[in-house]
């Protein structure tokens, strides 16, 4: 099985999906990052785009899978 390729995300977008991957909400992140809301949610948006991922569980194994976010698992995700 050929592995899917992804668009690179800005340093950005990186930052926000680290957050998202801890549970933060998009209300959240905005206020932690002096961020509007929107922009947050716009974000989301790229970073889905990108990805081409749309769920919550997807977007935090692809952030495990990128080491973005590290301790979670003792075993590797497929």
């Amino acid at each position: 099985m050929a592995m899917k390729q992804y668009k690179p995300l800005s340093n950005k977008e990186t930052e926000i999906l680290r957050l998202i991957a801890e549970e933060l909400t998009s209300a959240q992140i905005a206020a932690l990052k002096g961020l509007s809301i929107r922009t947050v949610e716009t974000y989301r948006k790229r970073i889905n785009r990108k990805t081409g991922i749309s769920n919550p569980i997807g977007l935090f194994k692809y952030a495990v899978k990128n080491g973005l976010v590290k301790g979670f698992f003792t075993t590797e995700i497929e």
